[in-house]
């Protein structure tokens, strides 16, 4: 393996290491100037210090070098990532990187109990309301309306709240674009002993439609949340999961069609749901509803009450299935509540039409 030094970053087939120690080039605009690095702004992966402010300080130094990325190494980070508002003229249109140091473990299931770890990068909050754990701020003289004229790319992030989440793990409602890999949106339990969400938040809320506006995902999993991911227009998703939550998928209404590949959808009591007339397709949903035996009194709002949820016949989508039913195995079931012109077919059989 080739080892490669550039600016204070270790380069190795595409992953990094940052020297904690280092300090930022105080000329803007420069390769090294353009990855920060929170620690020295203050933050502390102690899961203790309220970050939110290092956070904010760092930020401001990305947007102010025109865009660029915001490094977190490996620990717990208390607090909120706040993206500041980015208007028109300068800067505007610019990309703005949070990343964590390594690719977090997605832990997520059907049966049992397991602890989440606390490795990797962690960011917390435990506040009982307000903003998301990471959200984008509004922009009152922006391109496009209010939108933040920014592409925000999330990756290698574990993302917490606390069961029964008051508040939201990332809305980027008010960003123009975004890309998030490798990222888990969780509330700090595993998913099978999480308790019924009643606030209504979202794992994930893509930003809003807009004529810029586009989301991709990949490699995305969100557990134990109202809504899992908030979908508007011009989505693209693979490698998707979405478990424990009331409705997994929520398409709300978009004027362009969204596109998955690979979707998990496992104890949520709506896989899939449609808020609004938005034209989609999914690839492979690949589901698991639980079976005998596999819910208790605490989590019995896991049990699958519609595979697609669309009382007003809003969508219009194709969807390939394959269900899986705990102690039994795969079942020829699917259960939809409206869905008129959902068009779904169980993997290696003849379109079902609207049957």
């Amino acid at each position: 393996m080739v080892l490669i030094a550039i600016g204070g970053l270790l380069l190795t087939g595409g992953a990094f290491a940052v020297d904690a120690d280092a300090k930022d080039s105080p000329t803007a605009g420069t390769v090294k100037s353009r990855v920060l690095n929170a620690l020295n702004y203050g933050a502390v992966g102690d899961d203790k210090t309220d970050n939110t402010e290092a956070f904010s300080a760092c930020l401001k130094a990305v947007i102010a070098a025109g865009g660029g990325r915001m490094v977190l190494p490996d620990g717990v980070y208390r607090g909120r990532i706040i993206i500041p508002a980015v208007s028109k003229p300068i800067p505007s249109w610019i990309t703005i990187e949070i990343v964590g140091e390594s690719e977090p473990a997605p832990v997520f299931g059907t049966v049992g109990s397991f602890p989440l770890q606390q490795n990797g990068t962690i960011v917390k909050s435990l506040a009982a309301s307000g903003a998301a754990v990471i959200s984008a701020s509004p922009s009152p003289n922006s391109v496009f309306g209010a939108f933040s004229a920014v592409y925000v790319v999330l990756r290698n992030l574990d993302v917490r709240t606390y069961d029964n989440p008051a508040i939201g793990g990332i809305d980027l409602n008010n960003a123009m674009q975004c890309r998030l890999e490798n990222v888990f949106v969780n509330t700090g339990v595993y998913n099978v002993q999480a308790s019924k969400p009643t606030h209504g938040t979202r794992g994930v809320t893509t930003p809003a439609c807009n004529n810029a506006a586009l989301t991709i995902l990949r490699n995305v999993v969100v557990t134990g949340y109202h809504t899992g991911i908030l979908v508007n227009e011009h989505t693209d998703g693979d490698n998707i999961v979405v478990a424990s939550n009331i409705n997994g998928v929520e398409f709300q209404a978009a004027h362009h069609a969204s596109r998955f590949g690979r979707v998990g959808t496992y104890r949520n009591t709506h896989h899939i749901t449609v808020s609004g007339r938005h034209g989609f397709s999914v690839e492979q949903m690949n589901t698991e509803q639980p079976g005998p035996g596999q819910t208790d009194a605490k989590n019995a709002w896991q049990a699958l009450v519609s595979d697609v949820d669309d009382p007003k016949n809003l969508g219009v989508a194709d969807i390939n299935y394959w269900v899986v039913e705990g102690n039994v195995g795969a079942v020829e079931k699917f259960t939809r509540n409206g869905g008129a012109s959902i068009q779904a077919r169980r993997i290696g059989s003849a379109p079902a039409g609207n049957k």
